[in-house]
């Protein structure tokens, strides 16, 4: 399995979904090899974690483009043995293999010293896990029968393995190009790389109808190969937190990424829609992002500045602790393939405003929804929540029973299930 992070340092929802699903899957009989390009050596021990930084890699080309021609020839020039038996095919191809396996793993032996971050020479960082991709599964070819990789960052990693090994791939979506923002701000490279992947993939795996969707009628991948596998939450590491506020004031948060997708400009209107009606309720924008700027601009533009507080980045422990001090979540995104800080919401059994615009609007029947764009909606569904303590209980009990239902455990079964059919066929 491709990962490109992992807890306890992650920079979004991907590391903490590869968790769930690599724990899950355990839980049903799957052992799993997880690749990260760098681990920090604090990661859970019980898995099996190769840092892709430790590995020798054959810098075959800063081009993956040729790289992976180069990997294409090498798993199917294997074959192609003239002049001998049928009795003698068999020895000749597997002692052919053996020898360019050797030659592609040692014949150039450089280390690359991957940051695992989303910085700007990300894209290189991309083309090189790919090729360190291919070294470790030609290293363990015999420890795995499936390939998984995780998003466009390690899709290319992903092929090469595949073209090395004869391996099936399983691609896991967890966003497209088309939800991080408007079409006009689309990265083509990534969007390359995306399509390449699925088309490559024996199995597209979707967080969401929605996600499925878009990679059906935008990508134009086969139906009858994407498959949606909706994301869960872990119970395992919830705390029942004791914490204590410093105001009496009643608290509702947006916690996620501040850039377009999430919508946090939604946030601010509906919260100040909802400080003209009522007193005694701050607003928390919890994260960063690159219109975090702007965000602060808008709240002070609005005159809610003393309302409203922004807290940077949370991870870990905080986060729970964030949750703990809510009253309200609200998670207004354009556009979210699924959305796991919901599901961490209502396990802390924290009432929840979602977008219609999102994955985890299929499965959470508790969860008030509403259009992004309409803040009206969504400024009353804060008030109703923050004013009438009968359905904030409610919403909050019943919440939390539903999500309890959204297992990693269950999800996983199902990812078991396509793992077997695409080793069977």
């Amino acid at each position: 399995m491709f990962g490109w992070e992992f807890p306890p340092h992650i920079a979004g929802g991907l590391g903490t979904a590869c968790y769930g699903i690599v724990k899950g899957l355990a839980y049903n009989g799957v052992d799993t090899i997880f690749v990260m390009p760098s681990a920090s050596g604090d990661e859970d021990k019980s898995i099996d974690i190769v840092n892709a930084s430790d590995v020798s890699v054959d810098s075959v080309s800063v081009d993956v483009n040729e790289f992976l021609d180069r990997v294409k020839f090498v798993h199917i020039g294997s074959n192609m043995v003239p002049y001998v038996s049928p009795e003698e095919f068999s020895s000749v191809v597997e002692d052919e293999r053996k020898r360019q396996q050797k030659d592609f793993r040692v014949s150039y032996g450089t280390k690359y010293r991957f940051s695992g971050k989303y910085g700007k020479n990300l894209m290189e960082e991309v083309a090189r896990y790919a090729m360190v991709g291919g070294t470790i599964a030609l290293q363990r070819r015999d420890e795995f029968d499936v390939i998984h990789a995780h998003d466009w960052l390690t899709y290319l990693a992903g092929i090469a393995a595949k073209e090395l090994t004869g391996k099936p791939l399983v691609v896991h979506v967890h966003a497209t190009s088309y939800d991080r923002g408007s079409e006009d701000m689309i990265d083509t490279r990534v969007l390359a790389i995306e399509k390449r992947g699925m088309e490559a993939a024996d199995r597209v795996v979707t967080v969401s109808d929605l996600t499925r969707n878009i990679v059906i009628n935008r990508y134009g991948i086969d139906a009858s190969k994407v498959v949606t596998v909706h994301n869960a939450v872990d119970f395992s590491g919830r705390q029942d937190m004791s914490v204590s506020r410093g105001v009496r004031d009643k608290v509702v948060t947006f916690l996620g990424r501040i850039t377009f997708q999430k919508g946090p400009e939604y946030f601010i209107e509906a919260a100040a829609k909802v400080l003209k009606r009522t007193s005694g309720v701050r607003f928390v924008m919890a994260g960063s992002g690159d219109m975090m700027n702007r965000c602060i601009r808008h709240v002070a533009r609005l005159g809610i500045s003393d309302r409203f507080h922004f807290t940077g980045f949370l991870r870990g422990k905080e986060v729970q602790e964030m949750f703990a001090l809510s009253d309200v979540y609200v998670m207004p995104s354009v556009s979210e393939p699924f959305g796991i800080s919901p599901l961490e919401a209502m396990r802390t059994n924290v009432p929840t405003v979602i977008s219609r615009q999102s994955g985890a609007a299929e499965v959470l029947r508790y969860a008030f929804k509403v259009d992004f764009w309409d803040i009206d909606a969504m400024a009353d569904d804060i008030y109703a929540l923050l004013n009438y303590p009968s359905l904030a209980d409610f919403a909050g009990r019943q919440g939390y029973d539903e999500v309890n239902q959204l297992k990693w455990n269950i999800a996983t079964a199902k990812l078991k299930a396509i793992y077997e059919e695409v080793v069977n066929k």
